[in-house]
């Protein structure tokens, strides 16, 4: 399946929701940034529930999410689930390199000779 990103404002920030099977999800709705705005409706499920503890409406994310689509009872419904929340624009932080004694020293004491 293809990643897809949607980016907009976060218009609403609903509560969690636990169900008696032990599933979690919570919703939430951004509003696009284009010529003719939509607001569109999201969720996190499990353990992505999370990704929303630090969002506040207003803030401007880039949201990473994958279509699904089920049946029951003869309705079709289709989700937006939401795998990764960025702030707009932001890219994603790369890791930190571990310090060993020779990296230490290559960088301390770059004088742009070749060591060969």
């Amino acid at each position: 399946m293809a990643e897809l990103k949607i980016n907009g404002k976060v218009k609403v920030l609903m509560d969690a929701q636990t169900f008696d099977s032990g599933f979690t999800k919570r919703e939430f709705v951004i509003t696009t940034q284009e010529q003719y705005p939509q607001d569109v409706k999201l969720e996190c499920t499990q353990q992505r529930v999370s990704l929303l503890d630090n969002l506040k409406e207003g803030d401007n994310v880039d949201v990473f999410f994958n279509i699904r689509g089920n049946e029951y009872n003869g309705r079709y419904f289709v989700n937006l689930q939401a795998w990764k929340i960025e702030a707009a624009g932001s890219a994603p932080v790369p890791a930190p390199q571990p310090v060993t004694p020779d990296t230490a020293l290559d960088s301390a004491e770059d004088d742009g000779d070749l060591p060969f």
